[in-house]
């Protein structure tokens, strides 16, 4: 009986703590695009000019290093108007090159970047815009280490080289949950800025604004 418990107890826990997590990580407003083609887990999208908090990032160290709490910082009211802003998703980390670091970004949200992000007060973090255009993403599941980012980015590139298509030589991640959420239940994505990306159609099939 102690036992049957114990063992109602975990499974109850479990789902507390699932149901949070889907909670969480549904109810953050998401950065929209349009679904220009799917294909399995590949889709082509079309992705409007984003503003984001950015800051410098080891990608290695997936915030750790502080540059996660630097941003939740700016969001928290760190700014010159000491301004609540609400949480995003998803979380973009651009790789650096051989004249700059990488760097993480948060999404700005829609209504803060039309009125104008205020200025943030630590001089590691800056407003910059990211540029739209047509991008080819995939979608996994996984705890994002460095094996599994550079295993999915050559699934992807192998898809577009089967494709004729040309994407730029960087690749962005984005991570849409919260730290705790268990690893079958994440949602990252490797994404890839297509070169010609007018010679895709045209027409969207899906716009996407949530998880």
């Amino acid at each position: 009986m102690l036992r049957l418990a114990v063992l109602g107890f975990v499974a109850i826990t479990l789902l507390t703590v699932f149901g949070k997590v889907l909670t969480a990580s549904g109810g953050y407003e998401s950065a929209q695009y349009e679904v220009v083609e799917k294909d399995g887990e590949v889709e082509i999208r079309q992705y409007p000019d984003l503003m984001l908090a950015s800051t410098e990032s080891n990608a290695e160290a997936q915030g750790r290093d502080g540059s996660f709490m630097r941003l939740f910082g700016y969001i928290s009211g760190a700014n010159e108007s000491d301004q609540k802003i609400e949480m995003t998703t998803p979380v973009f980390m651009e790789k650096g090159d051989q004249k700059s670091n990488s760097k993480m970004g948060f999404v700005i949200p829609q209504d803060v970047a039309t009125a104008g992000a205020p200025k943030p007060k630590r001089a590691e973090v800056s407003i910059r815009k990211r540029e739209g255009g047509r991008f080819a993403v995939i979608r996994f599941s996984g705890r994002m280490s460095t094996d599994l980012v550079k295993n999915q980015e050559a699934k992807l590139r192998s898809w577009l080289e089967l494709r004729g298509l040309e994407g730029e030589e960087s690749a962005e991640t984005a991570g849409y949950d919260p730290p705790f959420t268990p690893g079958p239940l994440r949602r990252n994505e490797v994404i890839i800025r297509l070169i010609a990306a007018d010679t895709l159609p045209t027409s969207a099939t899906t716009t996407e604004s949530t998880n």
